[in-house]
């Protein structure tokens, strides 16, 4: 054990801490003022939330991440039942019914943060057991595809488009990790910018009736929030208001921002749960573009560890995992941002590390317990002979 504990990448846990403190100084700050929020404790919760993730964590480091490949299969299918079952017994959250309501602790449960983890670990073992030998089409290309489609499809109905989009970016990166042909590639990429293309067009050409249909059935939003990043002029200024106060709040940080707990537009109210996936806006608002460079630096160094410890495994395996798990990460850095400064649509996807979530924060820390655990064990015999 005491050689497993020298052996850890501290300067991970230091940045993990690091985020720790961030996290809960920008929760506090954007619910102090809230007069929905503000009475919850929720910088209190946020502690809490960090301490159970950090336990998970340490737990699975020491634990040898082969036996979460072997198992693969099973943990795949009981994602799926979680999905599944959320049609029966989930609960609506923002517009989506992803949830379920753990009585015990009173703590809400989305599976389909789960399912971003369990994709990766099972994409991981069958792209083992290939011994890095290069994806045939039919053979491999397709059914590692069906690996992510069956989760898309359910995850896309509740609707959640954040997570389904993240599920498309894992299997990007395993693809491109797991030795895809170039034909494929290009012939992915064209079939990708031509749907791309296509959705655009004809959302465009048949935006009445399509609004009026999405509207009818309840998923207005969706339109609204595509109108928002193509044309925010076709959308009422009350439904884009989240969006344009965004980019207000944080260009008016400018360098160095206004001052910790001085930013008007969170403690005026005016951007809602500003304390989840709009974070950033904090940061931008108060720390300015000095703050936010410091935090995008901290991002930064934890994804070059991660890619180091890739890059030095004697195990594909851990590589193929490894790669999974920063696609998720990079992606979710670049949506979340991205989003309000104007440069990607507007999605319910969490800034990892820093966002107000139980939930996405424990997988999180559970994903950085297996990038730990390859650095542990990797020494050991591999499961598919795939070492490197």
């Amino acid at each position: 054990m005491f050689d497993k504990v020298k052996k850890i990448d501290w300067s991970i846990v230091l940045i993990l801490l690091l985020f720790m403190v961030i996290s809960t100084m920008l929760v506090y700050s954007a619910t102090i003022d809230d007069p929905k929020y503000g009475a919850s404790g929720f910088h209190k919760k946020n502690l809490i939330n960090f301490g159970i993730g950090f336990f998970v964590f340490l737990f699975v480091t020491f634990i040898d991440f082969r036996i979460f490949l072997k198992i693969s299969a099973y943990l795949y299918t009981f994602g799926i039942g979680l999905l599944v079952a959320l049609y029966f017994w989930g609960e609506e959250r923002h517009a989506a019914q992803g949830w379920f309501t753990i009585p015990v602790v009173n703590m809400d449960f989305q599976p389909a943060e789960l399912m971003k983890l369990l994709i990766i670990i099972a994409i991981a073992a069958y792209l083992a057991r290939k011994k890095g030998e290069r994806l045939r089409f039919w053979q491999d290309v397709v059914p590692i595809g069906l690996i992510v489609f069956v989760p898309f499809v359910l995850v896309l109905m509740q609707p959640d488009l954040g997570n389904a989009m993240i599920f498309l970016v894992i299997l990007l990166g395993m693809y491109w990790i797991g030795n895809i042909k170039y034909t494929h590639v290009l012939i992915g990429t064209a079939l990708v910018a031509a749907l791309i293309a296509g959705f655009f067009f004809v959302f465009e050409k048949y935006h009445t009736p399509i609004e009026t249909y999405a509207k009818a059935n309840g998923k207005g939003h969706w339109v609204e929030r595509i109108d928002t990043f193509i044309d925010p002029s076709r959308v009422d200024s009350d439904k884009n208001y989240q969006f344009r106060l965004s980019k207000i709040a944080i260009g008016s940080g400018m360098l160095t921002g206004d001052g910790y707990l001085k930013g008007n537009s969170v403690h005026n109210n005016f951007i809602p749960v500003v304390y989840s996936d709009a974070i950033f806006v904090v940061v931008g608002e108060e720390f300015g573009f000095r703050g936010a460079s410091i935090l995008l630096l901290l991002y930064f160094i934890l994804i070059y560890r991660m890619i180091l410890i890739s890059i030095q495994s004697t195990d594909l395996a851990g590589s193929y995992m490894i790669v999974g798990i920063v696609s998720m990460f990079v992606f979710q850095i670049f949506q979340n941002i991205g989003m309000f400064i104007g440069l990607m649509p507007l999605t319910g996807i969490t800034l990892p590390f820093i966002s107000y979530g139980g939930t996405s924060l424990i997988i999180n820390m559970m994903s950085m317990g297996l990038i730990m655990s390859v650095l542990l064990h990797q020494e050991k015999e591999t499961m598919f002979g795939t070492t490197v």
